[in-house]
């Protein structure tokens, strides 16, 4: 027996319908704000997610799973949507569409991580991209997508924090500021910060470390040190949404962990697992595209994880419709077969769910599967239906039934 790989699950038919839904209620968004689908290979060049996510971050120091092909190519699995979608808009010139282009996802992504409830480490993600606009609406757009969805599928406690983390330029002073603050503190900080104190200190800002978030609570803000640009633009952000009714925070700890994010960044929150915990994030990264090798182009977007986000309802009590048949036509004669497959056929050629007998059970077994299977009407098929073309349909919620023609079996109210 060869087991499933460590950090993976199978999503099983008795589960599948909860991913449709949510897939279902992603695309329905999406067209809503004319959001358009990009699908991007599941691996890529490993420069790229060098490039892009950034050397010091845990991602590509600690959790990527990357490998030599039979090329002595660098080849990694995806860790996250973004890298993939900017190299697909370099790559097929997509800036040649009308600007601004918003793009979506959904695909798997990989991180070689100690497996945790609703993050495995094949996992999967849903992504938005906008490509092309600079300005604030930009990101109130992103952000307003994300709320609809979450609120559109039930997500419960649910809170928007909000924060600037600058541009290149306003970062320098404070970085410089935040240096000077963790000196003293580097004895007591994890591996990992002790070598970001260096390297790229805001990531200190983003760590898990229980010490470490003791040290940093006590930080100066980001807020405090960029440039007026940066302030303008978060200002307007704070006020678009206000006008769009989406209430929000100030968070100025937010930097999220990966290093193209600039100016705007955010993360929405909810406490019905108990302790505060994300369920998506995002922001804007407007050098990401010249950094990969295209022209300067500002973007702004979000991913969270769909494990996460089934997890978080499933724990809050959220029903799912599952998939369920309108019709069973049961057998009752193997002389009947022929017929109750052509009944079937022609019921689906109709747009009618319907099923059949395959396994030679009785009618009574029939029932009992026609119930397991939540058909809603069951139909008996026998040599008397077969030569007087008159049939019995059974609504199985309460056992009303209706007289029908062989050639008309859908129910009537």
């Amino acid at each position: 027996m060869v087991n499933i790989p460590k950090g993976t699950k199978d999503v099983l038919p008795s589960q599948s319908y909860k991913w449709q839904y949510i897939e279902e209620e992603i695309r329905k968004v999406c067209k809503l704000y004319n959001i358009l689908e990009i699908r991007t290979p599941t691996f890529e060049h490993t420069e790229l997610f060098l490039r892009s996510i950034g050397d010091e971050t845990d991602v590509v120091s600690k959790e990527m799973y990357t490998f030599e092909d039979k090329g002595h190519r660098s080849i990694t699995l995806k860790p996250e949507g973004t890298a993939s979608t900017v190299r697909s808009y370099i790559e097929n010139n997509l800036e040649a569409m009308s600007l601004p282009l918003k793009m979506y996802y959904i695909t798997p992504v990989f991180r070689y991580e100690a497996p945790q409830a609703g993050r495995l480490r094949e996992h999967h993600q849903f992504g938005v991209e906008m490509y092309g606009s600079p300005s604030p609406y930009a990101d109130a757009e992103v952000i307003s997508a994300a709320y609809r969805l979450l609120s559109n599928v039930g997500v419960k406690n649910l809170a928007l924090n909000i924060n600037s983390i600058g541009c290149p330029n306003c970062r320098i002073k404070f970085n410089q500021a935040l240096k000077e603050y963790l000196a003293s503190h580097v004895g007591d900080m994890c591996e990992n910060c002790k070598r970001r104190f260096s390297t790229n200190p805001l990531r200190i800002l983003d760590c898990k470390n229980e010490g470490c978030k003791h040290i940093v609570k006590g930080a100066p803000s980001i807020l405090d040190y960029i440039c007026s640009d940066c302030n303008d633009h978060f200002i307007k952000l704070q006020e678009i949404l206000k006008a769009d009714g989406i209430p929000f925070n100030v968070n100025p700890s937010i930097v999220r962990g990966l290093d193209y994010y600039t100016k705007t960044v955010f993360e929405f929150v909810t406490t019905s697992l108990g302790a505060q915990g994300t369920v998506c994030g995002g922001g804007r990264y407007d050098n990401l595209v010249d950094s990969i090798g295209g022209k300067p182009t500002p973007c702004v977007g979000f991913g969270m994880g769909i494990e996460r986000l089934l997890m978080l309802l499933e724990a809050t009590g959220k029903e799912f419709e599952e998939q369920a048949v309108e019709y069973y036509i049961a057998c009752q004669a193997e002389s009947c077969r022929d017929c109750c497959r052509k009944i079937v056929l022609d019921l689906r050629a109709k747009g009618h769910s319907a099923e059949t007998d395959f396994m030679g059970k009785s009618v009574k077994a029939q029932f009992k599967y026609a119930d397991k299977i939540k058909a809603k009407y069951v139909v008996v098929i026998g040599e008397s239906e077969m030569q007087s073309g008159i049939v019995e349909i059974k609504r199985m919620l309460d056992g009303e039934k209706q007289q029908k023609t062989l050639d008309d079996l859908v129910w009537t109210l």
